[in-house]
């Protein structure tokens, strides 16, 4: 008997599709991004591509044969996902970031639940938010040659001005593959190619810009929606992370509502989320309800002919969903009703809450009014951050305090840092005319109990206050003796230095643009 003969349940589908070829085709419409990336960001991107992908492919290899079974690291699976997720840093992230995020990818989400094909959400996207959510000040510091900036969402997010031309051709500030022409390029390639269909593309673009239209605020603007499209992960989410064949629906119209899912979780984020971008969270989500799109939209078999009157679309199946779609509609009208009864109480309360703030640090002030030159030069910064010397600060606002007479007795700047170790932290600097400190107020402080909160205690921002410096030193030690001198936080060396920071960038700002000769000018 030359033959064996191998018997298998139905049904009986042939492919010449397979592992390898697929992922190495991914990997070849990847290359546009990932060598743009280097070539934008230098080498110090290339490594972190480096290690992804071997950090990768050795936590497969080591997984494999800790578990007896066949190493798997030739189909280019491992490659695909340390490249997906280098493209998805930022070039200024620390080297052991990429290694953490691959082996947890390959590890955690991938071989622990059985390997290749039975991961239920995406590998990179899944390392991406573990990262995120362990190592948020990390993953949210942008930048070119260890510089910080903005990048162009977070700009955008803040009101300013972007460069569309910039976003498209990856030239701005943002993660590795932040290109959107090279990602379209890629994307188009591998569609035409035949290693994704054009559902899940066409349905997730379509749906994030018609969402962005109808509520990003700007109506039908062309230049508006361009730079949503090319900013953030929406080209790299519709083409590379959506279309992962193990966590997508299998039929063509689950692909649509999938993507249609997907677009519309992306532009909710995107729009009213504390993040600038949060396409990597819509995607896992999406994925958790790729099973039930595949229960109740099933693909008609193969030669079956339907019967009369019956459906392949299940009610009892989506009636668990339905039900709690209903408590979520209830429950979402009932805290929308509840906030526009508060909306405007909570904003006049915040506003009070500000000018206390302002009025506080600006002795012997009767009214905070607009301090122009300030204002003008906040504005020509257009939301990026302040210098090169403080971290990722960002001047808010600028006014000015006068007196009953309308004479000048000090200005107050608003300063925020993205260095907290639990956050964001925003402040009042006040400074006097003569360039003296009169101390400083917290309009935004989420640090830990205990510890960096005790940034509010007057026994410690009082250190500020009376000290006409040029530039503050944070002493990690304590011990301080000279005025430019501020005693660190014990236990909370980086809420100390944020706010250090932020101070030092509210005096630069106030002798960049001339305080003290405005002051004497108008008295």
């Amino acid at each position: 008997m030359n033959q064996i003969y191998h018997v298998s349940s139905s049904p009986h589908v042939r492919s010449r599709l397979q592992t390898g070829p697929v992922m190495y085709n991914v990997i070849i419409s990847l290359l546009p991004a990932t060598l743009v990336g280097i070539w934008r960001f230098g080498v110090r991107a290339g490594i972190i591509v480096f290690l992804s992908i071997l950090a990768a492919v050795a936590s497969e290899a080591i997984c494999c044969k800790i578990m007896k079974k066949e190493l798997t690291i030739k189909d280019g699976s491992a490659v695909v996902t340390g490249l997906l997720l280098a493209l998805c840093l930022s070039p200024l992230v620390p080297f052991y970031i990429p290694v953490l995020g691959a082996v947890f990818a390959i590890v955690v989400v991938k071989c622990m639940f059985g390997g290749l094909g039975k991961n239920f959400i995406n590998p990179a996207l899944a390392a991406r938010c573990f990262l995120l959510i362990s190592f948020s000040g990390t993953m949210t510091a942008y930048g070119v040659d260890g510089v910080s900036s903005a990048t162009p969402l977070e700009v955008l997010k803040g009101g300013g001005a972007v460069n569309v031309t910039q976003m498209f051709l990856g030239t701005s500030t943002g993660v590795i593959g932040c290109s959107a022409l090279a990602l379209l390029i890629g994307g188009l390639y591998l569609w035409i190619s035949g290693g994704i269909t054009w559902e899940i593309p066409a349905s997730m673009i379509g749906a994030f810009g018609i969402f962005m239209i109808l509520f990003g605020g700007q109506g039908l603007d062309g230049k508006f929606l361009l730079a949503h499209l090319c900013g953030g992960g929406i080209l790299m989410g519709a083409f590379f992370m959506a279309t992962d064949p193990v966590t997508s629906p299998v039929s063509s119209t689950g692909q649509l509502l999938y993507g249609a899912i997907a677009g519309v979780l992306s532009g909710l984020f995107r729009v009213n989320g504390s993040a600038a971008d949060s396409v990597s969270y819509a995607i896992i989500i999406t994925n958790l309800v790729t099973p039930m799109i595949d229960q109740f939209i099933v693909p008609k078999p193969f030669a079956y002919r339907k019967k009369e009157g019956e459906s392949f679309f299940s009610l009892a199946a989506i009636a668990p969903a339905l039900v709690l779609t209903l408590i979520t509609l209830i429950a979402g009208v009932a805290l929308s009703g509840v906030f526009g009864l508060t909306k405007d109480t909570i904003e006049e309360q915040e506003r009070a809450a500000q000018a206390a703030a302002y009025k506080e640090v600006v002795t012997g002030a009767e009214e905070i009014v607009d301090w122009e030159e300030g204002k003008a030069a906040v504005e020509a910064l257009e939301g990026a951050v302040y210098g090169s010397d403080f971290g990722r600060v960002y001047i808010n606002d600028a006014y000015k305090g006068v007196d009953a007479s309308g004479n000048t007795v000090g200005y107050v700047i608003s300063v925020t840092t993205a260095d907290g170790f639990d956050g964001k932290i925003t402040l009042a600097v006040g400074i006097a005319a003569d360039g003296t400190v009169n101390g400083i107020s917290f309009t935004e402080l989420n640090e830990t109990a205990g510890m960096g909160m005790r940034a509010d205690e007057p026994e410690w921002k009082g250190q500020f206050a009376g000290k006409n410096v040029e530039r503050f030193e944070l002493m990690k030690g304590g011990g301080s003796t000279e005025d430019s001198q501020i005693d660190s936080i014990s236990g909370a060396s980086i809420t100390s230095g944020a706010v250090v920071n932020a101070v030092n960038a509210a005096l630069d700002f106030y002798a960049a643009n001339g305080g003290a000769a405005a002051a004497d000018a108008a008295a």
